[in-house]
C-alpha cells in the first residue's frame, strides 16, 4: 500500500487523534501539512509529526490557496465551518475525511455532496460508529437471517449526566446558534447507525424533548454563579470541581480534562474552573439544547425504529434491541446476546478487545474509520469507506426532518 500524504484542517481533539494513525503506520500516512488557528494545537501537531514550515498555516484558506501538495485532507474543523473547506478542497482534488457532522443545515449539506459528487476523490464523513467491530459483527449477524427480517429497533443514547454538564450546558455545543441543535452535534452518529442497521430509506420521523433541567428555574437557592464559590457545590452531582479533578485524580489528563485546559495539573484544572466557562453553575448558562430527546421512524417496509437521547444516566456505551421475525438481539456496544425463538437458546458473542491502538475510542470505530480511508485514498477503491456522500446525506435529513418534527409537533415525511 502506498504511502498517503495527508493534511490536518482543525488540529483539536478530533483531528489530533484521527493523525495519531501516522505515528502508529508511518509507512502508510505522512502528516504533511496543518491548518489551526490556536498555537498550543498547532505546534504539538507540528512537533508529533515534524510538519515542515512551509506546510503550516493559522488559517485553511491559505492553505487552500497553495497548489494541492498532499493527496488528502481531514476536515476536523468547529461543526460550523465545515461547508466551506470541504467544498474548496473537493475542488482542488483532494480526498476528503470531513468529521460529522457535514453542516449545520439541509443546504450545507446539499452543497457538499454536490461539490464531491462527479469528482475522482474519496469523500468519508467521520461517523465512527459504522466501522467499529460490534457494529460489523452485528450486520453479519442480521444479514444472515439469524433472527429473520428486522422489524423494529430501540436504542438508548446515555449521554451520562457529566458529559451532558460538560460539553452540552457550559461546553461548545451547548447553544444552538454558536453551535447547532443536540439532535445533529451529539445524536446524528445514531440516526445514521440506525439507518445501517435496517438497510433501508426511512420514510417518516416524529420527535418529542425539550430542555427541562438546566435551567435558571431549578437553580438551587444556595447556589453560586462558579463552583469553587457555591455553597451547594458538595452537593451537586454537576460540580466542576468535582467532575474534573475525579479524572485527574484517576490519572486521566486526556478528553475532557484537556478540553479545559492544556495545563495538565491541579492547579490549571482549578484556574480553568474559576477564570473559564467550564466553571458555571448548570443551573446559570447560556445553554438552550435538549437535555432529553425521542425520536420515531417508520422505514420503507413497514419496519419502524424508535431512539432516546437523554442526559440523565451514568455515562456509559449506547444500548440497543432489535426485534426480528426468528429472535432477537440486545447489544450494549461490545457484547450481543442473541435469542432465536425456535430452540429458546441464547449465544452472546464478545466483541469486546484490549486495544492499544491510540485509536480505540467508540469500541475501535476511530482506528477502523481512518484505516479505511487511508486504505480508500492508497487504493483508489470508495468501497473502503463505510460512510460515503449518499447514505450520508441521507441521514442527515432524517436528523434535520427529526428536530423540525420536535419544533413544530408535527410528524414529517422525507422526501427521497
Amino acid at each position: 500500500m502506498k504511502q498517503v500524504r495527508l493534511i490536518i484542517v482543525g488540529a483539536g481533539n478530533r483531528g489530533t487523534v484521527y493523525a495519531s494513525y501516522a505515528k502508529e503506520h508511518p509507512e502508510r500516512v505522512k502528516i504533511v501539512g496543518v491548518a489551526e488557528p490556536r498555537d498550543f494545537y498547532r505546534e504539538r501537531m507540528i512537533k508529533e509529526h515534524d510538519i515542515p514550515e512551509v506546510s503550516v498555516f493559522t488559517d485553511w484558506k491559505d492553505l487552500a490557496k497553495e497548489e494541492k501538495f498532499a493527496d488528502a485532507v481531514i476536515i476536523a474543523t468547529r461543526d460550523h465551518m465545515h461547508r466551506e473547506p470541504a467544498i474548496k478542497f473537493a475542488k482542488k482534488g483532494y480526498h476528503i475525511l470531513l468529521e460529522k457532522p457535514m453542516a449545520l443545515d439541509e443546504k450545507g449539506c446539499k452543497d457538499i455532496i454536490k461539490a464531491v459528487t462527479g469528482k475522482k476523490i474519496i469523500f468519508a464523513v467521520g461517523h465512527v460508529l459504522r466501522y467499529t467491530r460490534y457494529t460489523k459483527k452485528l450486520k453479519e449477524i442480521l444479514d444472515s437471517g439469524r433472527i429473520g427480517d428486522v422489524i423494529s429497533l430501540q436504542r438508548l443514547e446515555p449521554v451520562g449526566y457529566w458529559h451532558q454538564a460538560h460539553s452540552f450546558v457550559r461546553g461548545n455545543w451547548r447553544n444552538e446558534k454558536e453551535s447547532s441543535f443536540m439532535l445533529l452535534t451529539k445524536s446524528c452518529h445514531d440516526l445514521d447507525w440506525i439507518r445501517h442497521i435496517m438497510g433501508k430509506k426511512c420514510k417518516t420521523v416524529s420527535s418529542f424533548g425539550s430542555l427541562t433541567h438546566f435551567n435558571k428555574e431549578n437553580k438551587p437557592a444556595n447556589a453560586g454563579d462558579n463552583c469553587l464559590e457555591c455553597a451547594y457545590e458538595p452537593l451537586c452531582p454537576y460540580s466542576a470541581r468535582k467532575i474534573y479533578l475525579s479524572f485527574l485524580k484517576r490519572g486521566n489528563t486526556g478528553w475532557p480534562v484537556n478540553v479545559i485546559t492544556s495545563e495538565l495539573t491541579k492547579g490549571g484544572i482549578i484556574r480553568a474552573i474559576r477564570e473559564g466557562p467550564y466553571g458555571r453553575c448548570v443551573y446559570d448558562c447560556d445553554n438552550d439544547v435538549v437535555d432529553h430527546q425521542v425520536v420515531n421512524m417508520e422505514f420503507e417496509g413497514g419496519e419502524t425504529a424508535s431512539f432516546t437521547m437523554t442526559a440523565f444516566t451514568k455515562a456509559r456505551q449506547r444500548e440497543t434491541r432489535i426485534f426480528g421475525t426468528k429472535g432477537e438481539i440486545y447489544g450494549n456496544g461490545t457484547k450481543i446476546q442473541i435469542y432465536e425463538f425456535l430452540t429458546g437458546k441464547s449465544e452472546i458473542v464478545d466483541t469486546s478487545a484490549k486495544d492499544p491502538s491510540s485509536l480505540a475510542d467508540h469500541g475501535g470505530g476511530d482506528y477502523g474509520l481512518i484505516h479505511s480511508f487511508i486504505e480508500a485514498v492508497a487504493e483508489n477503491d470508495p468501497s473502503k469507506v463505510l460512510s460515503g456522500p449518499e447514505e450520508t446525506l441521507e441521514s442527515h435529513l432524517m436528523t434535520f426532518a427529526a428536530e423540525k418534527a420536535r419544533k413544530e409537533g408535527k410528524v414529517i415525511e422525507l422526501k427521497h
